[in-house]
């Protein structure tokens, strides 16, 4: 099943393109324009090991504790935006509800395995920046299935997982990736040994404390307008 499925629709317009140009000279992006780095790794499905996505993430500070970062299923200029990812450090991560702290998950042995890398990035520099990746904690939801062929964003947004141990990663998923990009992860993880995790360990209720976790919908009452307290009148 391709991962990179066509998008029904018209091509876009010459109109269209023309006014995109005017709006882009006129607006101003500032959310956008603070994205500093590519990030790219793996996820998988917090229900499901097996449906991972190769995951490109485009990151901005928040502050120094804290980044977020836009997820598209590839680099190219035409890439789907399939989700987002909220990294925190740990000091942060602990002063989370501990019914919070399982839909996050630990991100050292990404780093420390090589699978988490900034492509083309100089490796001097690479490292430096995943050093304090290695200690943080992430949250990452994404909308679009694009691993089973979906060429609109349907269904229920998903929490998605990070790899923790190896054995986990699809062996072609990672190959295919690393030939794209030239890196080589064993060559990564042995340049990698020195980092370390967070400073208390990797926290047991992290990475779904163990369990799956999985997006479900339900019906509930919807409050009518009437219940909301007019404080304007």
């Amino acid at each position: 099943m391709s991962t990179h499925p066509e998008v029904p629709g018209e091509p876009t317009h010459t109109t269209t393109a023309l006014l995109e140009t005017a709006t882009s000279a006129i607006q101003g992006f500032g959310p956008i324009n603070k994205i500093h780095q590519h990030l790219c790794a793996f996820h998988f499905y917090g229900h499901d090991m097996t449906r991972q996505v190769e995951a490109h993430h485009f990151c901005a500070h928040q502050n120094e504790e804290m980044r977020q970062c836009l997820i598209y299923d590839g680099p190219e200029a035409d890439a789907k935006l399939i989700g987002l990812e909220y990294i925190i450090s740990e000091n942060l991560f602990m002063t989370l509800p501990d019914m919070e702290k399982p839909l996050w998950h630990s991100h050292e042995f990404e780093v420390k395995s090589g699978v988490l890398f900034m492509p083309r990035m100089p490796a001097l520099v690479e490292r430096q920046d995943l050093e304090k990746v290695c200690k943080t904690y992430g949250k990452t939801i994404h909308f679009w299935q694009v691993d089973r062929g979906d060429n609109l964003p349907l269904g229920l947004p998903q929490i998605m997982m990070a790899l923790s141990r190896d054995g986990q990663l699809d062996e072609k998923l990672a190959r295919d990736c690393g030939k794209r990009f030239g890196v080589i992860f064993d060559k990564e993880r042995e340049n990698r040994a020195y980092m370390k995790g967070p400073e208390h360990g990797i926290h047991p209720l992290a990475n779904g404390a163990g369990t799956g976790l999985q997006t479900k919908l339900r019906e509930v009452d919807c409050k009518p307008t009437e219940s909301v307290p007019r404080v304007f009148v």
